[in-house]
């Protein structure tokens, strides 16, 4: 599985160290930033959105200082369901109801190896509520 990381100038940190968690069972590829110079987060996160969109990446995770930016800017491209997650459940219901494809952090999650984990190994149920909710999420064009 091939996993794409951004994130803002204050996500650096934690972008390393899910960097060298991730590394030794993923391909994961960096779409930066690199730097704690202050840099527009949408950029970063229009990056990942566009890489599973391209099938480049099969996930993507963000990183910012609450993660609730990165998941809003990620949203707004057609097919990504990103959601902000602080915890163990929400990450396992999000993938298992809502099949998101994309993960937002906060820079002061502490227990990022176990949501991240969680998000790359719940799979989606398949359930037919959840399906057609789903699909009805990813079919809406306003």
């Amino acid at each position: 599985m091939k996993i794409g990381i951004a994130s803002d100038h204050r996500g650096v940190i934690l972008k390393e160290k899910i960097k060298k968690y991730l590394n030794a069972d993923y391909q994961v590829i960096d779409y930066g930033t690199n730097s704690i110079e202050s840099v527009d987060y949408p950029q970063y996160a229009y990056k990942i959105g566009e890489a599973i969109k391209d099938k480049k990446i099969d996930r993507g995770i963000l990183i910012c200082g609450t993660g609730i930016g990165m998941s809003i800017a990620c949203n707004k491209v057609r097919g990504i369901r990103c959601a902000k997650i602080n915890e163990l459940e929400e990450a396992i219901l999000a993938r298992s109801h809502n099949n998101i494809n994309v993960i937002a952090l906060g820079e002061k999650t502490q227990n990022y190896k176990e949501i991240i984990k969680a998000f790359l190994t719940t799979n989606f149920s398949n359930e037919e509520k959840h399906k057609r909710r789903v699909e009805m999420i990813d079919n809406y064009d306003n």
